[in-house]
C-alpha cells in the first residue's frame, strides 16, 4: 500500500516537473531572444540583491548610462524570472530524489531506481553552473549553446523517466526491430538542435534573407572556419576581429541544409511508426511538430525573425525532442520477450 502511494506520488511529481521543464526551456528561449541574458549582469542575484525590485536604482543607473545596452528593468525581470523558474525546477528534482531514497531506506523502494532522480539532480547542478557562466562570460556562444543543450538533456531525461512511470499500451512485438531507426532519429534531431542553438547564440537567423536560396545563391560565400570556431567571444572571431557576414552565413546555411535531412528522416520514421496502434499518437505528434518547425523556421526568415514565431520554433524543438524520446522508450519496451505493463507493476530497477 505504501509503495503504491509513493509510486503514484512520484509519477505525478515527475510529470509535473517534465511539464514545467518544457516551460522553462521555452522561457529560456524567450530570455535569449529578447536579449535579456545580461539583464542582471551578476549571478545568482541581481546587482547583489534577490530581485530587480530591490536593485531598481542600480538598474536604472545602468540603463541611463547605456540606453541601448543589455540592462533595463524589463530585461532584468525576464532574466530573474528565468532564474526563479530554474530554482523551482531544482526544488522539484530534490523532492524526487528525497522521495526515491526515503522509499529505498524504508526497504519499500519505488519501481524506479533512486539513481534516476539523483542523476537529474547532478545534471541540474551542472546546468546551473553553465547558467552562471553564461552571464559571467558575457553570452559566449559555446557556453550559451551548452547551457541550451543541457536544458534539453534535462528535459529529455525527464521525458524518459516520465515514460517509465506511465502504463505502457498494448505490446507491439514488431516495433522492436526499429530500435536502431528510432535511435538514429534521436541522434539526427540532437545534431539539428545543436546547430539551431549555434544559429541562435550567434544571432545568425537573418544571415540568409531569402528561401530556398541564401542571399540569391544555392551555395553562397561562406566562412566555416570562423563560423564554427567554438571558443570565441560573441560577435568576434578567434583573432579578436568582428565576425564576418560569411561566417554567419555558414552557420545559418548549415542549419538550414541539415534541416531538410532531419525533416525527411523524421517524417519517414513517424509515418512508419503509425502502423503500430500504440505508437500512432506520438508518431502523429512528431509529424505535426515537424510541419510546425518547417513553417516557423521559414516564417522567421520571411518575416525577419518575429519574436512569437522565434519562441514557437524554439519550443517546437523541445516538444519534438520529448516526442522522439518517448517513441524511443516505447520501441525499446517492445523488444522481443519484454512484456509491456504499468511501471508500478514492473520489477524494481
Amino acid at each position: 500500500m505504501w509503495v503504491k502511494a509513493d509510486d503514484d506520488k512520484f509519477r505525478k511529481l515527475v510529470w509535473i516537473t517534465t511539464f514545467l521543464t518544457l516551460d522553462l526551456v521555452m522561457f529560456g528561449g524567450f530570455t535569449r531572444l529578447t536579449d535579456s541574458g545580461l539583464g542582471c549582469p551578476d549571478w545568482p542575484g541581481c546587482y547583489g540583491t534577490s530581485s530587480p525590485f530591490i536593485a531598481h536604482a542600480a538598474i536604472t543607473a545602468a540603463h541611463q548610462a547605456m540606453p541601448t545596452g543589455p540592462v533595463s528593468m524589463t530585461k532584468a525581470w525576464i532574466e530573474m524570472i528565468h532564474r526563479y523558474f530554474a530554482m523551482a525546477i531544482g526544488v522539484l528534482i530534490i523532492a524526487q530524489t528525497v522521495i526515491a531514497w526515503a522509499a529505498r531506506l524504508r526497504r519499500k523502494p519505488l519501481h524506479v531506481s533512486p539513481w534516476w532522480p539523483t542523476s537529474l539532480l547532478l545534471l541540474i547542478l551542472v546546468q546551473g553552473a553553465f547558467g552562471a557562466w553564461t552571464v559571467t562570460m558575457k553570452l559566449q556562444p559555446v557556453i550559451v549553446t551548452i547551457h541550451l543543450l543541457l536544458g534539453l538533456t534535462l528535459l529529455g531525461t525527464l521525458g524518459w523517466l516520465a515514460a517509465r512511470q506511465t502504463p505502457l499500451p498494448a505490446h507491439e512485438p514488431g516495433a522492436g526491430r526499429y530500435r536502431a531507426t528510432a535511435l538514429a532519429a534521436l541522434m539526427l534531431l540532437v545534431v539539428q538542435i545543436a546547430l539551431g542553438g549555434w544559429v541562435s547564440t550567434n544571432y545568425a537567423v537573418l544571415a540568409c534573407t531569402d528561401f530556398p536560396t541564401c542571399n540569391g545563391a544555392w551555395i553562397p560565400p561562406m566562412d566555416f572556419r570562423n563560423g564554427f570556431h567554438l571558443w570565441r567571444a560573441l560577435g568576434m572571431t578567434n583573432d579578436g576581429d568582428a565576425i564576418t557576414q560569411d561566417a554567419l552565413v555558414a552557420i545559418h546555411w548549415t542549419h538550414r541544409t541539415f534541416a531538410f535531412v532531419v525533416v525527411a528522416y523524421l517524417a519517414a520514421f513517424a509515418l512508419k511508426m503509425r502502423r503500430f496502434a500504440s505508437l500512432r499518437r506520438p508518431a502523429n505528434g512528431v509529424l505535426a511538430v515537424v510541419v510546425l518547425q518547417f513553417v516557423t523556421g521559414l516564417t522567421n526568415i520571411v518575416l525577419q525573425w518575429p519574436l512569437p514565431v522565434a519562441v514557437a520554433h524554439n519550443g517546437g524543438a523541445a516538444i519534438l525532442l520529448l516526442l522522439v524520446v518517448m517513441l524511443n522508450f516505447r520501441i525499446l519496451s517492445s523488444r522481443p520477450g519484454r512484456v509491456a505493463q504499468p511501471a508500478r507493476d514492473a520489477a524494481p530497477a
